[in-house]
């Protein structure tokens, strides 16, 4: 039994198809292959069940596969005791982000990250919280950007701001006239919301619960965009809520059409989050420290703000 063995049963149950997974560790399908035979033949289990499509693992080859990633993952602290002790960051990052938070924040980030660490490379892939957290606990990733908090005993939060939610309404709403709004009173208004899957939605609709808002639904338009949301209320009317960072991206026209909440005002908590065996320290605090970097200060305390459930 070898560690590229437990690699490769990793990488089938991660993909669930035997070519993808020898796409993504760089091999040739029958290599793969045969090697997850040797290692099935050599514990005397049937590791898949080559007859489900996508393929599947076995009730056994499920906890073989659990125990293979804790293997693969103590393995890799020998590097990373080595890694410490240099100076210099090097290796590879890999980042799950949700849509809503990155193209507000990492553009600068990366910016940052790639002259300070020229020989840190940095892989960044937009996923929803869902897809985040599975990625997580797979290995597939090293850390994520996402709302919090998740109630999930094996995952580690740590939070680096507060954004506030504001509302973003057409200059035809009887709103347009208010200074800041109250919940209530977007009861009369069209909500643009986000599809399905993504954390903002279900925080919009919590900041909503206590309305008698029965025009959310009045149509579907499935986006995960917060830049479709806003372009839907210039073109359309209604109104839909925003995260503070999107402001920087509005012009001075927009600008006009956003309304804070009344304190306390509807926050959502972003944290860096790992999985509890997360070994790349070093670069994941330097990463925190880009991030904060660029944050307003009055974004890294919560005083006189709500935090929204997903």
């Amino acid at each position: 039994m070898t560690l590229v063995q437990l690699e490769y049963i990793v990488a089938v149950d991660t993909y669930r198809s035997f070519v993808n997974a020898a796409e993504k560790c760089f091999v040739t399908q029958p290599t793969l292959s045969m090697q997850i035979q040797k290692l099935e033949e050599f514990l005397n289990v049937k590791i898949f069940d080559r007859s489900k499509h996508p393929v599947i693992p076995t009730e056994i080859g499920s906890q073989i596969i659990d125990q293979a990633r804790i293997v693969l993952q103590e393995n890799k602290k020998i590097k990373e005791i080595i890694s410490s002790q240099q100076q210099d960051i090097v290796g590879e990052l890999r980042i799950g982000i949700i849509p809503t938070i990155a193209p507000y924040l990492l553009p600068k980030v990366i910016a940052a990250m790639l002259e300070k660490y020229p020989d840190l490379k940095l892989l960044i892939w937009e996923y929803t919280t869902e897809d985040i957290i599975n990625h997580l606990k797979n290995g597939v990733i090293d850390c994520g950007i996402l709302a919090t908090p998740l109630v999930e005993p094996n995952i580690t939060e740590t939070p680096l701001y507060y954004e506030t939610f504001v509302s973003y309404i057409s200059k035809n709403s009887k709103l347009y006239k208010k200074k800041a709004l109250d919940a209530d009173d977007l009861e009369d208004e069209n909500i643009w919301l986000l599809n399905e899957g993504h954390c903002m939605r279900t925080q919009v609709l919590n900041i909503c619960r206590n309305t008698k808002n029965n025009r959310l639904q009045a149509l579907t338009y499935n986006t995960g965009s917060v830049e479709t949301l806003i372009r839907m209320v210039d073109v359309n009317d209604g109104a839909t809520l925003l995260p503070e960072l999107a402001l920087a991206e509005l012009s001075a026209k927009q600008l006009n059409k956003v309304r804070y909440f009344k304190t306390p005002e509807p926050v959502r908590e972003i944290s860096l989050v790992t999985h509890k065996n997360f070994i790349k320290k070093r670069m994941l605090n330097a990463f925190r420290e880009e991030i904060l970097a660029i944050i307003p200060k009055q974004m890294k305390q919560r005083k006189k703000k709500e935090i929204i459930g997903l």
